[in-house]
Parts: structure tokens; C-alpha cells; sequence
């Protein structure tokens, strides 16, 4: 009997999965609502329960934090400042929601000097031009779906589920069309 107490108070504080980590940025997930095993430092923590599906907040140490005000299962998006100015200057993109599109949506959630925080939405058959991103983006979908990317010549079709992170490179370059259900996403545009 005591064994099984001590496995369920284990599986409650299980530490955060890194699900992505480059340079620019590092993103955990976690689906208990727990922030152990966060970096200190500041981040986006977005929510991918049904209620607040999508709510992103901003932590100024989200390491602090032992569990959050959400609950359930979370995005942790982590900025790292870069250290030296990048020696490659990529031509320049256009911000989330620049290019032209037909049946998305985008909603500004907040920014500060060092994210650009955006709820978007591509309605079934929606479109985005060919288009130059501007800054580092973290894809959070909260939907999952089914989008056609066309990049350097080629097309593929890339299937999400809820909580899948996709990052987005400055300077790298595609069209986008929905071929699915509607998606939603939660677009996280670094400012470095």
C-alpha cells in the first residue's frame, strides 16, 4: 500500500519534458500542470486544457513557479538572449498574420521586448502566401490538423496533434494551406 502512495506522489510532481531546445530557444511540456524541471528564467506558459485552451501567460521566473495557475497540461516556451548579434542577417520577413491569407485569424495576446505572443486560427481551406519569417516562431497547436507546407520546391503534408511544437526559423521561407479541420494555434515570435 505504501509503495502505490509513493508512486502517486511522483507522478504528481514529475518534472517537464523538453520538447524542443536550439539556441535561440528551449520549450517544455508538462500535463499535470507542474513547472519542476523548468529553467529559471523568464518564459510563455500556455495552457492546452479545453477551458482556457490557448490562455498564454508571461512569468518573469517561471522556475519559481511550483505549479501553475492553469493546471493540466501546459507549453513552457523559455526565450534564450542571444549573446552576440547573429553574423548572418537573413533578408527580411514579415511578422505573424503580414503576408496576405485567406480564412486565418489572428489575435494579439501581449508582448514585451522580448516575445511576440498571437492566438491564430486557419479556417478549413485557408491559405497563406509565400512569405519570409521575420523572427524565431514556436508553433504551440492546440487543435492539431492537417497543414500543406511548400517549402524550396517541395510540398508535404504535416499532420499535428494537440500540444505538438513546430519552431519556425528567422529568415526561412513557405506557403501554407489547410487541408484539414480548422486549426488553432498559438504562435510565440521571439525578438532578438
Amino acid at each position: 500500500m505504501r509503495r502505490f502512495a509513493l508512486a502517486a506522489v511522483l507522478i504528481a510532481i514529475a518534472p517537464a519534458t523538453v520538447v524542443l531546445d536550439n539556441p535561440h530557444v528551449r520549450v517544455f511540456r508538462t500535463t499535470d500542470g507542474s513547472l519542476a524541471g523548468v529553467d529559471h528564467g523568464p518564459g510563455v506558459v500556455i495552457s492546452l486544457n479545453d477551458g482556457p485552451a490557448g490562455t498564454a501567460v508571461w512569468m518573469d521566473n517561471v522556475a519559481s513557479q511550483a505549479q501553475s495557475t492553469f493546471g493540466g497540461s501546459l507549453i513552457i516556451v523559455q526565450p534564450r538572449r542571444a549573446k552576440t548579434p547573429p553574423v548572418v542577417v537573413p533578408a527580411p520577413g514579415s511578422a505573424p498574420g503580414e503576408s496576405p491569407f485567406i480564412g486565418m485569424s489572428f489575435n494579439p495576446l501581449f508582448e514585451n521586448d522580448q516575445v511576440r505572443v498571437i492566438r491564430a486560427r486557419m479556417d478549413v481551406g485557408a491559405r497563406e502566401a509565400f512569405h519570409t519569417h521575420g523572427s524565431d516562431t514556436i508553433v504551440v497547436h492546440l487543435s492539431g490538423g492537417e497543414i500543406e507546407d511548400t517549402a524550396n520546391g517541395k510540398t508535404t503534408v504535416n499532420r499535428w496533434k494537440r500540444g505538438d511544437v513546430e519552431f519556425e526559423a528567422r529568415g526561412s521561407s513557405h506557403s501554407a494551406r489547410n487541408v484539414g479541420k480548422a486549426v488553432d494555434v498559438v504562435l510565440v515570435a521571439l525578438k532578438q
